[in-house]
């Protein structure tokens, strides 16, 4: 997703309608893959990529320009994903008792193991987001969106040195997390 070409039709989209069109339908796909990977549905990955698309057409206009637009896309995908799976999860907690939610937990039998380790991570990453609020953001963006060190550090306005223990700080505790 990181181009030349997409970073000028960004551009351009800030002030013509037009290429507004044209780089959401560029970027949807990429977006939705990259749902995919914190949402183990279909359907809930679609319904983040939807908040993603809304949110750069709402805020394009207002970006400062400060870092690349592909890693404020990150960003945005990972805050769109997370506030999804959280979303999820409060409706089916108001939604059933905590006898019925013991009974609709997934059986391992039948459930992907790709998709219990996504809800895995997200259940872990929401208890770090309580505990160390400020190593989540860098491990989202470094082990689930891929960007790179430098890239991190550029749009967390940090040193390097600095993310890199972010990252390793959160990756131990997801590991105690998870057992």
């Amino acid at each position: 997703m990181v181009d030349d070409e997409l970073e000028t039709l960004a551009a351009e989209a800030a002030a013509d309608p037009a290429a507004m069109d044209r780089l959401l339908r560029r970027i949807e796909p990429e977006v939705l893959r990259r749902c995919g990977r914190f949402l183990p549905c279909r359907q809930d990955a679609e319904e983040a990529c939807q908040d993603v698309l809304l949110k750069v057409a709402a805020n394009l206009a207002v970006f400062e320009w400060r870092s690349k637009f592909s890693t404020w896309l990150h960003t945005i995908v990972s805050n769109s994903a997370l506030s999804t799976y959280r979303s999820l999860k409060r409706r089916s907690d108001k939604q059933f008792s905590s006898d019925e939610l013991i009974a609709l937990k997934p059986d391992p039998r039948t459930t992907s193991v790709i998709a219990g380790s996504r809800l895995d991570l997200l259940d872990a990453l929401e208890k770090l987001e309580t505990a160390k609020p400020q190593v989540v953001r860098p491990f989202i963006l470094r082990d689930i969106s891929q960007l790179t060190y430098a890239e991190i550090a550029d749009e967390l306005e940090a040193p390097i040195g600095t993310v890199k223990s972010q990252v390793h700080d959160a990756r131990q505790a997801i590991q105690e997390l998870l057992g």
